[in-house]
């Protein structure tokens, strides 16, 4: 690639490609890092003027590379087979990068752009955001330091049901926009990204099985799975399981992760935030969100008092703070914060998808490439 004139702002100036509902909340999480949406694009000129309002709009713009032109940071909130395309315009233009997951549709599209980001000298970061709920930190941290002993097994799933029924329908469930994984690749890259982040182990190989509890949506057929069942071992010599589900009636957004060791026992359930389990043989207890008690990292992410709940809305802000300061940083020679997932994280998490294609395809094990 060319060499660029990078942008490196003290201003946080957003563009927002995409104006459905993660690009209300990527809008609101750039409002409270004091950050301004300079402008967005929409599918239609007709929807992204309907939207101006919602998400802080300055200006609505037509043409995508005007709109990228007047940012110091785009922000991509499209369908997944756009990410790729806009990523990389961004990243010529030398504006830095948010772009939603899965961060492309395959693993090569994936590697290329984290490539010209690094190339390119820019920040490029991906929305893996409950690493932003504080008690994932509190788990992460006692992890580190030992509490829970030598890693041996880690478990969960990922529940929801809004695709439940036969007449439920979405763009991710069409391969050409969301990718050959759907469910895999719009949730259950979260489980594994928390599962590797908390532990700061690696996902070796897996096994895996894909369903489909649906063979038709909106009267056509589809090629997408509901359903996945994963089993996994890791670098550092854990083994676990986990099952991933759109279809799983009454679950919303359970997001549940358990990590035993030689000590203790660590779970996080996303739909209850405010609390983290930690077992011993002789003892267990309930850990509350209380910036009084926890570790620094979670302290630093513990935004108001005990008894004050906060939730997914607040990762959200605070991963957009984290990528704000880590901007901040190319001009001052900071590190970016700790645990800002960025484009190669986003590479990661294809690499897992594929392998698990490959797995359920084989109806074998798959190694994952490191």
């Amino acid at each position: 690639m060319a060499p660029v004139t990078i942008s490196r702002p003290t201003t946080y100036r957003a563009a927002i490609i995409g104006t459905g509902f993660m690009g209300r909340v990527h809008s609101h999480a750039i409002a409270v890092a004091g950050g301004q949406v300079a402008g967005i694009a929409g599918s239609s000129p007709e929807r992204a003027r309907e939207a101006a309002d919602s998400l802080r709009a300055a200006e609505v713009f037509d043409d995508v590379d005007e709109l990228i032109a007047a940012a110091d940071v785009v922000h991509i909130c499209t369908p997944n087979h756009l990410h790729a395309p806009l990523a990389l315009a961004a990243i010529e233009a030398g504006r830095h990068v948010v772009c939603e997951k899965p961060l492309a549709t395959d693993a090569a599209t994936a590697q290329a752009m984290t490539d010209a980001a690094r190339e390119a000298g820019v920040v490029a970061a991906v929305p893996f955001v409950y690493r932003f709920h504080p008690m994932v930190r509190e788990a992460r941290a006692r992890v580190a330091a030992g509490e829970v002993g030598r890693l041996t097994l880690a478990h969960g799933s990922y529940l929801q049901d809004w695709l439940l029924r036969p007449e439920d329908d979405n763009w991710r469930v069409d391969a050409d926009k969301g990718g050959a994984l759907r469910a895999f690749g719009d949730i259950g890259s979260h489980w594994c990204d928390l599962l590797e982040f908390v532990t700061g182990d690696r996902i070796r190989a897996v096994s895996a099985q894909l369903a489909k509890a649906n063979e038709t949506r909106g009267g056509r057929e589809v090629a997408t799975e509901d359903i996945v069942t994963l089993q996994f071992a890791t670098s550092g010599g854990m083994i676990g399981s986990t099952v991933v589900s759109q279809v799983s009636a009454g679950r919303k957004n359970r997001l549940y992760l358990e990590v035993s060791g030689s000590d203790a026992t660590v779970a996080f359930d996303q739909e209850q935030p405010e609390t983290l389990w930690f077992g011993g043989r002789d003892a267990s207890a309930v850990l509350v969100r209380d910036p009084e008690t926890l570790s620094p990292d979670a302290a630093r992410l513990a935004r108001v008092p005990a008894g004050h709940a906060q939730g997914y809305q607040d990762c959200f802000n605070d991963f957009i703070a984290d990528t704000r300061a880590a901007i901040a940083g190319t001009v001052t020679g900071d590190p970016a914060p700790d645990g800002l997932p960025v484009f190669a994280d986003g590479l990661r998490a294809a690499r897992i998808a594929e392998a698990v294609a490959a797995s359920a395809h084989r109806r074998d094990w798959v190694e994952v490439p490191a």
